[in-house]
């Protein structure tokens, strides 16, 4: 084949391989987001407005109040309103960013809106999600966080607080003494100081790892010493209080402040002085609490690989009643099949007591299926199947795949107080958060897990009508109302803690038709059931429908023909369901 003759063949190839049919699963974006990168503040912020711009049919940018630094709390409002007013859907909270080191997590939230947003045109089931739901997503709960951790030196666990100034130490004075960048590599990496009596000594098969000496005679009967001892994070005492570091920027915690089992700060560090008593946990409750619509809650953390429900404590199992544990492990058994290495756990008994969190609340508080992901796993690094990675194999990953990116060789630096040390180390990109080429995977992933569990808040259907003459003008009419989804339209916790409103089953009847008896039944073909007292065209249904069940009702009606009238079944977190008794059977 000559020259011309391949070239022609290569050229025809790469046409049918950019064709609509042989590319199925690429979205044609308006707003075409790299996702192999992450972004600081200003960028999440405009690549925030561009989604906004870009679909203002579908989408809205709001700002629901200031940080503590004065930076604007964003929300992306994904919504179709020519399918019904927004608060007649179910929606679905989702945000991440929390504590500002993780950083992935606002990328995760924005790629969750860029999906929805593009490839609306292009994929049904996508367009079917959000014409039936709205998506209320905050890419970052904690801007300040996440400006200072794009801005300042620091490790992977930096600026993980709100950055109000804060006495960590309580001597008096406010972030007095915060980490140093020694060797000025925009890094707060480890110190190594020489010790004739030291802990450690470096590698004879790569200097770049310090190996425990064993405490145990020598060949000569010696104690065997090493000649190096950690000396901290790199940082010098600037108060003089003989620590270095224990007062860096800020120090309150947001996922520590929320009224659900809140708990003061000597009992969990950073929970501030009341609940919501920050500006940007204050904002996301009014917001949230104003929106009794939100049926499903998402909050993206790291690291860890996990899939976590409440409750923080184990005091408070009584808030996860049996009915609602079965929404809860059939979503975070359907998580751990959508993400490789990622566990479905209980926060207080698989990871640690949490006092104040937000999940808990949403939860708890709130009546609110909801799920805490800690974004990333460090079992995905190698292909080392569930075991745990040495400092051998950590650098095999950093040298092999990222190149030595994540890692700063150690140099020399005078010290005041501990004279010549060695400074390097791991970046603050180097744990913790995943490497730019799998961040997409990451994100894909994570959203998919999301866009499940909106897909299975409450889906009401009117699954039967039985219309049945009593005889002497007395008419019995058994109404049956399907839920398609496993998530309620009340939680049992909700029904349990009087959390919101309950279901309304309303009954108009027409002239001609009126009501005498109504309440629930077991089913339709009971003989007897418990009539309300009260309002009988008002019925209140205090559990609502369950997840993929069915509920019944029985009216008694008196009419001389046939009866007449028209019923809705109002239910805070699912589209309201109307219809008309039949005017025939089969009508």
């Amino acid at each position: 084949m000559n020259s011309i003759a391949r070239y022609t063949m290569l050229f025809a190839i790469s046409c049918l391989l950019t064709m609509p049919g042989h590319a199925q699963q690429q979205i044609d974006s308006k707003v075409d987001l790299p996702w192999n990168r992450f972004y600081d503040y200003p960028e999440l912020e405009r690549a925030m407005v561009a989604l906004a711009e870009a679909h203002p049919d579908l989408c809205r940018l709001e700002s629901i109040g200031k940080s503590e630094e004065g930076r604007d709390l964003w929300v992306l409002v994904v919504d179709n309103p020519e399918t019904g007013p927004e608060s007649d859907k179910p929606a679905m909270w989702i945000d991440g960013n929390v504590h500002g080191n993780e950083i992935q997590a606002s990328e995760t939230v924005l790629y969750t809106a860029w999906y929805l947003l593009e490839a609306y045109d292009e994929v049904p089931s996508i367009r079917e999600l959000v014409d039936e739901h709205v998506f209320y997503l905050m890419p970052s709960v904690n801007p300040d966080g996440r400006a200072g951790w794009f801005r300042d030196p620091g490790t992977p666990h930096s600026n993980r607080t709100g950055l109000r100034p804060t006495d960590n130490d309580r001597d008096g004075l406010l972030d007095e003494d915060g980490p140093d960048d020694l060797d000025g590599d925009g890094n707060i990496e480890r110190m190594w100081r020489r010790d004739p009596n030291g802990t450690h000594r470096r590698s004879e098969r790569d200097p770049r790892l310090f190996e425990r000496v064993p405490a145990v005679p020598g060949p000569d009967g010696r104690i065997m010493r090493g000649e190096w001892s950690m000396a901290g994070s790199e940082g010098i005492d600037n108060d003089g209080d003989g620590r270095i570091n224990e007062d860096g920027p800020g120090g309150y915690d947001m996922n520590r402040n929320w009224p659900g089992d809140w708990q003061p700060d000597h009992v969990q560090r950073g929970a501030g002085t009341h609940p919501l008593s920050y500006p940007e946990t204050r904002a996301v409750a009014d917001y949230m609490l104003a929106r009794p619509n939100i049926a499903a809650g998402q909050s993206y953390h790291n690291t860890g690989g996990m899939i976590l429900r409440g409750p923080g404590t184990p005091y408070n199992e009584s808030m996860y009643p049996p009915e609602d544990l079965r929404t809860y492990d059939a979503l975070g058994r359907a998580g751990e099949e959508m993400l490789p290495h990622y566990d479905y756990l209980v926060l207080h008994s698989d990871l640690y007591p949490v006092h104040g969190g937000f999940v808990t609340w949403m939860s708890e508080g709130l009546g609110v299926v909801s799920f805490t992901n800690e974004l990333w796993t460090d079992r995905r690094i190698l292909q080392n199947g569930d075991q745990r990675l040495d400092q051998e194999g950590r650098m095999r990953w950093q040298d092999r795949m990222l190149f030595g990116q994540t890692f700063s060789d150690w140099t020399e630096v005078e010290h005041p107080e501990f004279g010549t040390v060695l400074v390097g180390g791991g970046t603050k990109y180097a744990s913790r958060i995943p490497p730019p080429f799998m961040l997409e995977e990451e994100s894909h992933r994570n959203f998919a897990f999301t866009a499940f569990h909106a897909a299975e808040t409450p889906k009401l259907r009117l699954n039967d009508v039985v219309v049945t003459d009593l005889g002497d003008g007395l008419w019995q009419v058994d109404v049956e109302i399907a839920n398609d989804r496993l998530i309620p339209t009340r939680t049992a916790r909700a029904a349990q803690g009087e959390i919101g409103r309950p279901d309304i089953l309303h009954f108009t009847p027409e002239t001609g038709t009126e009501l005498a008896l109504a309440g629930p039944v077991r089913n339709r073909f009971a003989k007897d059931f418990d009539p309300t007292s009260h309002r009988p065209q008002r019925l209140l249904v205090e559990s609502g429908i369950p997840g993929r069940g069915v509920r019944t009702f029985r009216y008694l009606l008196r009419s001389d023909d046939r009866p007449a009238g028209n019923f809705e079944y109002d239910a805070e977190k699912a589209r309201n369901l109307t219809w008309a008794i039949p005017a025939s059977e089969g009508g």
